[in-house]
């Protein structure tokens, strides 16, 4: 069996291919809903948890604004975890959570990637615009956000219609969910109330 890296070396590896802050705290939200979803189906929570950790640690590098299937993000960084020695189960994961690739997202960890992706990210828009930013967000704000197409456009509405739909979950369920993981971690986001 292949050797899972702790967090320590998931993180040393972020960290050397991604100087954006926001993209790390980025990862670091997937992360957080990641273990929290490990957790909840009783899956292993540290595999789980460093997916979410360098899901997108190429994508500052290789952004892929063509959406190549095999060139730039996430190949390029599946390219540079498999010369590390991941789980195969992890660049399965990491490659399919962008729809692009052509890599199906069968496994539940692939699945629960891309339902959470665009949605910690979604999350994120939503909460930095509140004076008390993740501490009271609801899936309430967060739906009603979502019907406003010119707020954080650049978030596919459908991917994390599609992502949620994959996962079988309720849907303002997931979204408190995904929350409720992210407040966990609410001052290594940003996120904490200025109320």
């Amino acid at each position: 069996m292949t050797q899972v890296p702790t967090r320590a070396e998931a993180l040393e590896l972020m960290h050397e291919y991604t100087e954006s802050a926001s993209l790390r705290r980025h990862m670091y939200a997937v992360e957080a809903a990641m273990r929290a979803y490990a957790e909840k189906y009783g899956e292993d929570v540290e595999l789980w948890g460093l997916t979410g950790l360098i899901h997108d640690f190429d994508y500052e590098r290789w952004p892929n604004d063509a959406h190549s299937p095999t060139e730039q993000h996430p190949s390029a960084g599946v390219a540079i975890l498999r010369e590390r020695g991941w789980p195969e189960e992890v660049l399965d994961a990491v490659m399919a959570h962008a729809d692009y690739t052509g890599v199906p997202a069968t496994t539940l960890m692939a699945k629960t990637l891309r339902a959470v992706d665009e949605l910690a990210g979604f999350i994120t828009a939503c909460a930095l615009v509140r004076p008390t930013r993740i501490s009271d967000l609801g899936a309430r704000s967060v739906k009603k956000k979502l019907k406003d197409k010119a707020f954080a456009a650049a978030v596919s509405r459908e991917d994390i219609r599609e992502g949620q739909e994959a996962l079988g979950e309720d849907f303002t369920e997931h979204i408190e969910f995904v929350i409720g993981a992210m407040r966990t971690i609410a001052d290594e986001l940003g996120l904490q109330s200025n109320a």
